[in-house]
């Protein structure tokens, strides 16, 4: 099993570089990474990140000027454009449930109450008009009860969450396997989707470079300000 220290040190030794040798990756060392991103933490379970995944030089180049021009989306050998699925209750809750039930990880309690929540967190109705009383609604019910955000009107900054989390995750993984990442947060969404036929109903919050770090990034440090500037105990 990994010891705390050994992780400590792959979390703290991970850095964005600027810079990636032209050697390929192999194809099921990717596939491999990807594997382990995906088993991070999903709200529901229901699992919304997709990875698309760029090899092919042709279609590197045409993402370049989506991704404003950045070089290392040419330079690196692999891109991995992480999306978020705005239907994933649609696509996915039917599925993940019947998983769930055959490997025994849900009582009959919990499924029915996925099953009663699932429409009231995640159904925006007919023209939106139920995500539309939700959003009208949840400020005021706030006033006089604890009240969550609700994906159904915070679609985004949910998807947003839980793809950071595998994006996070496949980080560490590559680091793990010896390679670099930059992520990367600046470019056009609306570009890289139309680049690679991406669907409207997927939102793109990060795209990652991998490769083998260039000669110039080898050995740089990386460096955090103090701990008690950030760390709150017991209350701000």
């Amino acid at each position: 099993m990994i010891t705390l220290d050994d992780f400590e040190s792959l979390a703290k030794s991970r850095r964005s570089v600027r810079n990636f040798r032209p050697d390929p990756l192999p194809p099921e060392l990717l596939d491999r990474l990807i594997d382990i991103a995906r088993w991070a933490p999903s709200g529901y379970n229901l699992q919304p990140t997709h990875f698309v995944v760029v090899t092919d030089p042709s279609v590197k180049a045409r993402l370049v000027p989506a991704c404003l021009k950045q070089r290392q989306i040419a330079e690196a050998p692999a891109v991995v454009v992480i999306t978020g699925d705005r239907r994933v209750a649609e696509n996915n809750f039917q599925d993940m449930m019947a998983m769930e039930k055959s490997l025994g990880s849900i009582d009959e309690t919990y499924e029915r109450l996925l099953r009663k929540i699932m429409p009231l967190v995640f159904g925006q109705g007919p023209l939106g008009l139920s995500w539309l009383a939700k959003a009208t609604a949840a400020p005021i019910l706030g006033l006089f009860t604890p009240t969550p955000s609700i994906p159904a009107v915070f679609k985004r900054f949910w998807l947003t969450k839980q793809t950071m989390l595998c994006a996070m995750t496949l980080m560490l993984a590559a680091s793990s396997a010896g390679l670099a990442t930059l992520p990367m947060e600046g470019f056009d969404e609306r570009r890289v989707r139309r680049v690679l036929g991406i669907p409207r109903s997927q939102i793109v919050p990060v795209v990652i470079a991998i490769g083998y770090a260039g000669e110039t990034d080898l050995g740089l440090k990386k460096s955090r300000l103090p701990l008690e500037r950030f760390i709150h105990r017991n209350g701000w």
